[in-house]
């Protein structure tokens, strides 16, 4: 396949990111390693998109906090952003509301053809600052300004940019994947959407065992080629990573910290007195 008829693909990673740690940045390599190993995606751009305050998560630090470490985790990446319209909201948004988002934000930005363009979000965009201008992730270098009318037809029968197919994926772990099985959990028609629509990428970890996972869910049986499972290094050293474990080294002073988060990480951590108590 051409570069210009593979599918550029965002990937979406939402959670708590309570802290962010190597892992989270790690599953964004593996994932965009391995679709370029496909040969059928370039992968254009990351997105951190954190989860808002109001989720209720025990020991959730402020998303002030949160959305600060996740721009000191990537801020040497060339191609991961931090997204911080979901924190921005009046309440917390289901992760299908915030595919939905950037999916209408990036045909709005590009033009471009997107999967589920003709379905647009019903979710209202509230609460956000006016004054804010972050850049969408999908208007970086790797992605040309949207060209005029003259400058398209110039590119003859080669390749028009409204041609370029640019897709969402969610990206997550092994664990958010088995939370799908788990019956009430999720919504059935966000499952469809979340999956039908646009798609999973997979990182594993622990050596978990995806197929079994997804045997478990008769949507995620019904969408399995639309869920793309990493298969790299299973015994990858980041594959056990985890906020939890960062968050109780930090509690009992186990320089082990250092191998779950960027120092920068750290020393934000230490200078605001984040998760330094067992109660977050």
């Amino acid at each position: 396949m051409t570069e210009t008829t593979k599918t550029h693909v965002i990937l979406l990673a939402c959670g708590s990111f309570n802290p962010i740690t190597k892992g989270h940045i790690q599953m964004f390599e593996r994932a965009r390693d391995y679709l370029h190993k496909t040969g059928r995606f370039i992968v254009i751009g990351g997105i951190v998109s954190p989860v808002h305050d109001s989720y209720g998560k025990q020991g959730l630090v402020s998303s002030r906090h949160r959305l600060i470490m996740c721009q000191l985790a990537v801020q040497n990446s060339d191609w991961i952003r931090v997204d911080p319209w979901e924190c921005y909201q009046d309440t917390w948004q289901t992760t299908c509301s915030v595919l939905e988002h950037h999916r209408d934000l990036m045909k709005r930005v590009t033009g471009c053809i997107l999967s589920n363009v003709n379905t647009p979000s019903m979710t209202p965009v509230t609460g956000q600052p006016q004054n804010e201008t972050t850049q969408p992730v999908y208007q970086n270098s790797n992605v040309p300004a949207k060209p005029t009318a003259d400058e398209n037809a110039n590119l003859g029968t080669v390749m028009r940019y409204e041609e370029i197919e640019l897709r969402i994926l969610l990206l997550c772990g092994s664990d958010l994947l088995e939370s799908f099985c788990i019956p009430g959990l999720w919504n059935e028609a966000d499952m469809e959407v979340i999956v039908g629509d646009f798609g999973i990428v997979v990182v594993p970890r622990d050596a978990a065992d995806t197929d079994r996972i997804m045997n478990h869910s008769s949507i995620l049986r019904k969408y399995k080629n639309n869920i793309m499972v990493v298969k790299d290094d299973i015994n990858h050293p980041m594959s056990v990573v985890s906020s939890t474990k960062s968050r109780l080294a930090l509690q009992h002073g186990d320089g082990h910290v250092v191998d779950y988060l960027s120092q920068p990480v750290i020393d934000y951590i230490l200078k605001s007195q984040l998760y330094i108590n067992a109660s977050g």
